[in-house]
């Protein structure tokens, strides 16, 4: 009998992608739709956070700068398979740490998609500020940047992103609202409040900053479930589906592919989603055609931030 109760972790979890630990046949979610292309600009960061799922750093290159080229070459499949993308998403790692940044952002803009960015808008922004400004006119409705404020106080925020990386981060959100760009806020609950006391905490965040930002709209502050590696959970299975009250289609790998280029690999790889960077367990093949399959429940993740947690990386 299928059940969600959680008991300790089975090493036998999450190892067949058909079959759960218990047997049961482990859920799939088809690809309803490619809404949304991530690319992730590769894993160096300016900062290194205590709960990093990418695990970015200053010093981890594990995953490559992506170039203006190789994003093109994905561009052009979009084109040619007509799948109807319409937002392409950018990551890291700090995407404007990649020296292609700026180029990648006007081609993605030139060829009418929605850009999602995610930025810690701090220093590495603020260097490319005068060619991100000169991005105005084209971006305007298209682009938006979310940056992330792990909590609307600086000592949590701090906690988790370390010393003197709150005022920069303010700094360069208001920036960002003063020039007219789209802006949104991610967070996330790790003082452990609840979201009703986090959304009240960063209303007044936004208040006293000045920025036209409404936190109880999910889209403009979203809050990410915690990524807590060590934390026993459950795997799903069809059944899953009915007990929780969730659909297939509205989880992330529904409707959102991601490319990443790992360093000393010859070309990128194509994932289900923004999650699952690394091991190369749940890698799809070099190209869209190729990952347009079906995707296998068969990690962690799928169960802690997508499933159960109901979170998404897009602005759908």
């Amino acid at each position: 009998m299928t059940t969600l109760t959680e008991r300790p972790q089975s090493r036998l979890k999450f190892r067949d992608p058909e079959i759960t630990a218990d047997g049961a046949e482990r859920a799939h979610v088809a690809l309803k739709r490619l809404d949304t292309l991530w690319f992730n600009t590769g894993t160096l960061c300016n900062l290194a956070c205590t709960h990093c799922y990418i695990e970015s750093s200053p010093r981890n290159d594990s995953l490559a700068y992506i170039s203006r080229d190789e994003v093109v070459a994905y561009l052009d499949e979009i084109e040619a398979l007509d799948l109807g993308t319409n937002e392409i998403g950018l990551t890291g790692g700090e995407p404007f740490m990649n020296p292609d940044i700026i180029d990648i952002l006007r081609l993605c803009l030139e060829r009418g998609y929605r850009v999602l960015l995610l930025t810690n808008a701090m220093r590495p922004m603020m260097k490319r500020a005068d060619e991100l400004k000169a991005l105005q006119p084209m971006a305007e409705g298209k682009l938006i940047l979310r940056v992330s404020l792990d909590h609307y106080g600086q000592e949590v925020h701090e906690a988790e992103r370390g010393p003197r990386s709150w005022i920069p981060a303010i700094e360069g959100i208001c920036w960002l609202a003063e020039q007219g760009f789209a802006i949104d806020v991610a967070g996330r609950d790790l003082s452990g409040e609840g979201e009703a006391s986090l959304r009240a905490g960063y209303a007044r965040l936004f208040r006293e900053l000045d920025l036209p930002l409404d936190a109880d709209d999910p889209a403009q502050l979203v809050l990410f479930p915690e990524m807590d590696e060590t934390a026993d959970v459950p795997e799903i299975t069809t059944e899953c589906w009915s007990i929780l009250g969730v659909a297939p289609d509205s989880i992330m790998c529904a409707s959102s592919r991601m490319v990443v280029k790992r360093k000393g690999e010859p070309s990128p790889k194509v994932l289900p989603c923004t999650l699952l960077p690394h091991d190369g367990s749940h890698d799809m093949g070099t190209s869209l055609a190729e990952s347009l399959g079906e995707v296998s429940l068969n990690h962690p993740h799928c169960a802690r931030f997508c499933v159960l947690g109901g979170a998404s990386c897009s602005t759908r």
